[in-house]
């Protein structure tokens, strides 16, 4: 069990040792200090054991740590043979899949640099990334992302080979800049035999300083920057992960967010490594729901907008119930409630209390957790975006306890951490061990740490100006420290509002507070310099096409949806709702509605489904001036 709150500077806990006192290097994981040896350690050592799950013609197969080796082996060498140089960047344009780790793991171990390209980027994207960061090699999932490389193969020179994923409709592709990967597989093979020994020594060579990760920022202020990780920052992250995180070998988790992201590759490539459990990729982001469903992980971690969007379908279920199955939801989840009110500040739960839950769970909360997918769920974790904390305390009323934290690229991917027996709701959790953090004059949190990135590639300018001249990283956003270490966000740096008044107001609460309407997804606050705060949001198509329905409100598309009057009532209540909880001055006075549905594919949405409040705002500039 990897669980930690006061574990000592150096431990072993569940038969890993871990080291990571503030200040001593370097980082180690059972004798590792850099990721491609864990790996090597871990494969030599476990085997037959499975460590990837993956559907196969719509059933479940197990793939196993000694496929891993080989399969990372063959690439590794195949790679260096066709001309990877250490400290030389491959890029990788996919969906989450075996063959993703397969590439970080082969890539880092022969020393290249990884870098991942979202599957939702254009060409002129794919251009920018693969030139900036002087990709040398492009690994792309199948003919639709191929496309992408074909529109610009003239005007990205550095790339030696692109490398398919997948075959179909591409038997008869002949371009001498393109192999499939069953011949990068046969090339690694060959070399792997004519150097005995060659893979194992590549991996020996590496040093916990060398850059192993290169992560494109989101950009939301400009072109995106590549953040360096090296192997220390990952293994820091690792250790900290660990010594927080409850973590057993029996565990199954899924994986389906972009691998890109950190967030997604720590938890599903790299946190794996220490605590050998068996990793379940997603067939899709669209199949995700069904996927969580089948597998019913002991640990899950997703975004704020998966489980509202779990919660969202709750709400429907409910509404079409019998009058008998509301009820019964009804007094289940005020059980649930009483319960969670204990459980999220560790308490011990009253007998009395405790034993309805009880009754209500087996009657209806059970169900509830099976037909979710949710049933197996040890710990539940959100990251990567503020969540409400009313839904935090729906989800451990069902019986889901869940933990939010905070890190991003430069951390990465870890910060702050609240666990299931030290948690305060609406914080961010306190830092992670070995970790230091404290608040500037300006409100901005700055952090201290193994885990802290090594700056931006080939962006010495950008780099001076994220680190403070004592060496600590400003991250950017505004929070607060509360007498037991416990960290709360209140927004970003760059986002605070001065309104004409004069008013410093910083609008993720208001925001936050008006997704957990279920109908509302997402929503952005207006005005600065503006005498009054306005808002553009973006309503939940499911619920609200269920509202309109049962109150017969006329549409025939999500435009149309957007423009009926009982629908703005709708939203408009919601946001009155909502400004009954904040002073006058941060009251919403008018609104508009986002008429267009917004996929990563936008400018306007983040991989991770996050709204760029420059994006939108440019965009929506004649809504917003309509509102003034």
């Amino acid at each position: 069990m990897l669980d930690t709150a006061n574990a000592p500077q150096t431990a072993v806990i569940n038969g890993v040792t871990y080291n990571a006192e503030a200040g001593q290097r370097p980082i180690h994981v059972d004798g590792c200090t850099t990721i491609s040896a864990l790996f090597e350690k871990r494969c030599k050592d476990l085997g037959d054991r499975t460590v990837h799950r993956e559907k196969d013609l719509g059933i479940w197969k197990d793939y196993s740590w000694n496929d891993y080796w080989d399969h990372a082996k063959r690439i590794g060498m195949g790679l260096r043979k066709l001309g990877l140089k250490r400290g030389e960047v491959v890029s990788i344009l996919s969906e989450d899949r075996k063959e993703w780790a397969y590439f970080d793991m082969g890539i880092q171990a022969v020393g290249g640099i990884a870098s991942g390209i979202y599957t939702t980027d254009a060409a002129a994207q794919v251009k920018y990334l693969v030139n900036d960061s002087d990709s040398r090699f492009l690994v792309v999932e199948n003919e639709e992302q191929l496309d992408k490389y074909l529109q610009i193969e003239n005007e990205v020179p550095g790339l030696l080979k692109v490398i398919i994923l997948e075959d179909e409709g591409l038997h008869d592709l002949e371009h001498p800049n393109c192999i499939l990967i069953s011949d990068l597989y046969e090339i690694g093979a060959k070399a792997a035999a004519d150097e005995p020994g060659a893979f194992e020594e590549e991996i020996a060579k590496a040093q916990p300083q060398d850059t192993a990760l290169l992560i494109y920022t989101s950009g939301t202020t400009g072109m995106p920057k590549g953040a360096m990780l090296c192997n220390e920052n990952i293994m820091a992250a690792v250790e900290a992960g660990a010594r927080r995180l409850q973590c057993l070998e029996t565990d199954n988790q899924l994986c389906f967010l972009p691998l890109c992201h950190i967030l997604e590759r720590d938890v599903s490539i790299y946190f794996p490594l220490a605590a050998k459990c068996v990793v379940n990729f997603a067939e899709s982001p669209e199949t995700v729901f069904n996927n969580l469903q089948e597998v019913s992980p002991d640990t899950f971690t997703a975004v704020p907008r998966v489980w509202e969007k779990i919660y969202s379908q709750v709400l429907i279920l409910v509404q079409e119930a019998t009058p008998i199955g509301r009820a019964a939801y009804g007094m289940a989840m005020k059980a649930g409630m009483a319960r969670a009110e204990y459980m999220m500040q560790a308490k011990p739960v009253p007998a009395g209390v405790a034993a309805n839950y009880w009754i209500w769970d087996k009657l209806v909360l059970q169900n509830l957790r099976r037909m979710l997918g949710l049933d197996k769920m040890r710990r539940a974790g959100t990251g990567a975006a503020p969540i409400s904390p009313e839904l935090l305390k729906w989800y451990w009323s069902i019986g889901v306890p869940m933990v939010e934290g905070y890190g991003m690229t430069e951390t990465s991917g870890l910060a702050t951490m609240n666990t299931r027996h030290e948690n305060k709701v609406g914080t961010i959790g306190t830092p992670i061990p070995g970790y230091e953090l404290r608040i500037a004059e300006d409100g901005e949190i700055q952090t201290k740490g193994a885990n802290n990135f090594q700056g931006y590639w080939r962006n010495n300018e950008k780099t001076a100006e994220t680190f403070t001249d004592d060496g600590w990283l400003r991250t950017g956003d505004v929070g607060k420290l509360d007498e037991d270490g416990y960290v709360t966000i209140t927004g970003r740096l760059k986002d605070i509002i001065i309104t004409a008044g004069g008013k410093n107001i910083t609008p993720a609460e208001i925001e936050s507070r008006l997704k957990f309407s279920h109908y509302i997804s997402d929503a952005v606050i207006i005005g600065d310099r503006r005498k009054y705060l306005t808002s553009l949001i973006m309503i939940d198509q499911e619920n609200v096409e269920k509202y309109a329905q049962d109150n017969k409100v006329p549409f025939s598309n999500f435009a149309s949806l957007c423009a009926a009057k009982e629908v703005k009532e709708l939203i408009e209540n919601e946001v009155k709702a909502v400004n009954k909880e904040f002073a006058r001055v941060e009251q919403i006075k008018d609104f508009r509605l986002i008429d267009v549905l917004l996929t990563a594919e936008d400018e306007e949405l983040t991989a991770t489904m996050k709204l760029k409040r420059s994006y939108v705002e440019k965009a929506q500039a004649h809504l917003i001036e309509d509102m003034y």
